[in-house]
C-alpha cells in the first residue's frame, strides 16, 4: 500500500471514529499510536511517549490552568454579573443598547476567560433574561450572545491561539496581539448591525423605561461603574507588563490568576464554594486539552513520517495547479465544513499539522493564518446544522426560544463574521501591524 493511500486510510478511520461518538483524544490517539505500531512494529509506540515528553516540555502550557482558572473565579464569584449591571444601567437609555452592552461584556469575559464556553454561559444566563423581559426582539439577541461568545477564542488571552501556536511553533505572545485588532473589528462590526437594525425596527430594541431610569441614582451608577471597571484592571494588571517585556507569558497568566483571586477575596465573595467549582472546572478542562493535544502530537508524527503533508503540498500546488489563494480559501471553507460536528481544538488539531506546512510553503505569514483559522472558527462554531454555539444555546436558552429561532439568529451574524474574515485576509496588516510595532520597539 502507498504512503498516501495510508495516510487516507488513517485520516478516513479518525474521521468515522469521531462521527460515531468517540472522544476526540481517544480516536485520534488511537489511530495514531495503533498505524505506527502497524507500520513500525513494537518500536512505534515509542512515538505517543515522545509526544507526552515533547508535551511536558512546552513551557507555555502553564498558562492554560491559570488563564481557565482565573476566568472561572471571575464567573463563580459574580465579578462578571456586575459588569454586566453596569453596560445594563449606562446603556440602557440608547436604543439597542442592551444588545450593544452584551457584546462589550463578552468582548471582556473574552479577554478575562480566553474561552467561548465561558461567555455563552454568562450571556444566556444573566443576560439573555434581562433582555427578553425588556422586551428585546428573542431572534436579535439571541445571535448577539451567540455571536459575542465566540469571541472568546479570538481576543486575548486566548486558549485556541495558545495550541494554535503550539502546533505553528509560532510565539504566542505575537498571536494573542494579532488576534486584538481583528477581535476588536468584529465586535465593532456587530454592534453596527444592532445600531443599524435597531434605527429602522426600534421594537428589535427599546430604549430602558423613563420610569426605570428614574429609580438608578447618580450614586448607583458610580457605585456600578467601579464595580464594572475592576474586571478591567484585573486584564490591564495582566496584559500591560506582557505587552511591555516586563513579565514572560507565564508570568502574566500567573499575575492575572492571582489578580482575580485577590479581587474575589476582597470583595468577600471568595466562598469554599466558589473556589472548589473554580478549580475542578479549570483541572477539567486543563485535563482535556492536555489529552487531546498529546494525541495530536502523535498522530502528527505518524503523518509526518509518512510524508502525507508534502504528499498535499504536490497534489494542490503541482497536479492541480491551484493558485496559492485559491488552496487557502479551500482550506478555509474545509475548516466550516468541519465544524458543523467537531469543536475548535479538535479542528485544529486535526488539520493544522497537515495545513500550517502547507501554508508555509505557500508564502503565507503563519501569524496572519492562525487569526484566519480562529475567525473560521468562529463561523463554523455558529453555521449549522451542528455548529458548536447553536446546541450550547439551545440547551441554555428559555422554552420559549425553539433551534428554528436559534438557525434563523445566527444568519446576520454569520455575514459579518464573513465580512471580517474577508478584510483579515484582504489586508493583513489589520492584524499583523500590532504584533510587528510591540515585538520590532
Amino acid at each position: 500500500m502507498s504512503y498516501e493511500m495510508i495516510a487516507i486510510l488513517m485520516f478516513s478511520t479518525m474521521m468515522l471514529m469521531l462521527v460515531t461518538g468517540q472522544r476526540v483524544f481517544g480516536a485520534i490517539g488511537f489511530v495514531g499510536v495503533s498505524a505506527a505500531m502497524l507500520l513500525w512494529g513494537t518500536g512505534g509506540s515509542e512515538i505517543g511517549f515522545s509526544a507526552a515528553m515533547k508535551l511536558m516540555n512546552w513551557y507555555p502550557l502553564l498558562t492554560l490552568p491559570m488563564f481557565i482558572f482565573m476566568g472561572y473565579v471571575l464567573s463563580e464569584s459574580k465579578i462578571a454579573d456586575d459588569l454586566y449591571r453596569m453596560f445594563h444601567v449606562w446603556m440602557g437609555p440608547v436604543r439597542g443598547g442592551l444588545a450593544i452592552g452584551t457584546i462589550l461584556l463578552m468582548v471582556l469575559i473574552s479577554a478575562m476567560n480566553g474561552l467561548s464556553v465561558a461567555g455563552m454561559a454568562i450571556g444566556a444566563t444573566i443576560a439573555l433574561p434581562e433582555l427578553l423581559k425588556r422586551g428585546y426582539d428573542k431572534r436579535m439577541v439571541t445571535g448577539v450572545i451567540q455571536a459575542g461568545s465566540s469571541l472568546g477564542i479570538l481576543v486575548p488571552p486566548s486558549v485556541v491561539l495558545v495550541l494554535y501556536a503550539m502546533i505553528a511553533r509560532q510565539p504566542v505572545g505575537q498571536l494573542w496581539l494579532a488576534g486584538v485588532f481583528p477581535g476588536l473589528m468584529m465586535a465593532a462590526l456587530f454592534i453596527l448591525y444592532v445600531v443599524i437594525r435597531c434605527r429602522f425596527q426600534p421594537q428589535l430594541g427599546p430604549v430602558l423605561p423613563p420610569e426605570d431610569r428614574a429609580l438608578i441614582t447618580g450614586a448607583e451608577k458610580l457605585r456600578l461603574l467601579r464595580a464594572g471597571i475592576l474586571p478591567l484592571v484585573i486584564v490591564a494588571v495582566m496584559m500591560i507588563p506582557f505587552i511591555n517585556g516586563w513579565t514572560s507569558l507565564v508570568e502574566s497568566a500567573a499575575v492575572g490568576a492571582l489578580a482575580a483571586f485577590v479581587a474575589a477575596v476582597l470583595k468577600g465573595r471568595m466562598t469554599k464554594e466558589v473556589f472548589e467549582n473554580s478549580v475542578r472546572n479549570t483541572l477539567g478542562i486543563s485535563c482535556m486539552f492536555m489529552w487531546i493535544i498529546l494525541a495530536a502530537l502523535g498522530f502528527g508524527a505518524v503523518f509526518d513520517g509518512l510524508g502525507a503533508v508534502r504528499a498535499i503540498e504536490d497534489l494542490f500546488t503541482e497536479r492541480l495547479a491551484l493558485s496559492p489563494w485559491t488552496i487557502l480559501i479551500l482550506m478555509q471553507l474545509s475548516f466550516i465544513v468541519m465544524g458543523t460536528f467537531l469543536d475548535d481544538t479538535a479542528m485544529l488539531v486535526i488539520v493544522a499539522p497537515l495545513y500550517v506546512p502547507l501554508v508555509q510553503a505557500l508564502g503565507f505569514d503563519l501569524i496572519w493564518y492562525g487569526v484566519l483559522y480562529t475567525i473560521t472558527t468562529q463561523i463554523a462554531y455558529m453555521t449549522p446544522p451542528f455548529g458548536y454555539n447553536l446546541f450550547l444555546m439551545r440547551a441554555m436558552a428559555p422554552p420559549e426560544i425553539g433551534l428554528r429561532d436559534i438557525y434563523r439568529s445566527i444568519v446576520p451574524f454569520v455575514m459579518v463574521m464573513v465580512l471580517a474574515l474577508t478584510l483579515v485576509m484582504a489586508f493583513p496588516d489589520i492584524a499583523l501591524w500590532l504584533p510587528d510595532h510591540v515585538y520590532n520597539k
